[in-house]
């Protein structure tokens, strides 16, 4: 399977996150897999506030809609759970800062760009 990851996205060193902000960064920028392989996709989080409440969700390029999507508080971590039903077998966990999408026994099919979008609720 060729062209699974995450869009490029260049770090920004002068951006540090304020009050009500956030900054987001996945990983790695592009990989290569077996079909039949499992795949982890990475997004990191840096919010100011720590209790904070995120909206996240992992699209795909040409998908309809979020593969996956949750509601999390910064400071709580959430074991891999389902992603049902746009992406099955889809796994997702959450160790802040850092959240993990699992792709399991990848085929041709699953290529693509995939995105982290954080939204921070107030």
């Amino acid at each position: 399977v060729r062209g699974l990851g995450v869009p490029p996205m260049p770090p920004d060193p002068a951006a540090v996150p304020t009050a009500g902000a956030l900054r987001v960064t996945q990983e790695p920028g592009e990989l290569q897999v077996a079909a039949g392989a499992t795949v982890a996709l990475q997004c990191r989080v840096e919010v100011a506030e720590g209790g904070a409440v995120l909206r996240m969700e992992w699209l795909r390029d040409g998908g309809l809609g979020a593969l996956c999507a949750t509601r999390l508080r910064f400071g709580t971590a959430l074991p891999p759970s389902p992603c049902p039903p746009r992406a099955p077998g889809a796994r997702l966990a959450w160790h802040p800062p850092r959240a993990t999408l699992s792709l399991p026994q990848v085929r041709g099919n699953d290529s693509g760009r995939y995105l982290c979008r954080v939204t921070l609720e107030i």
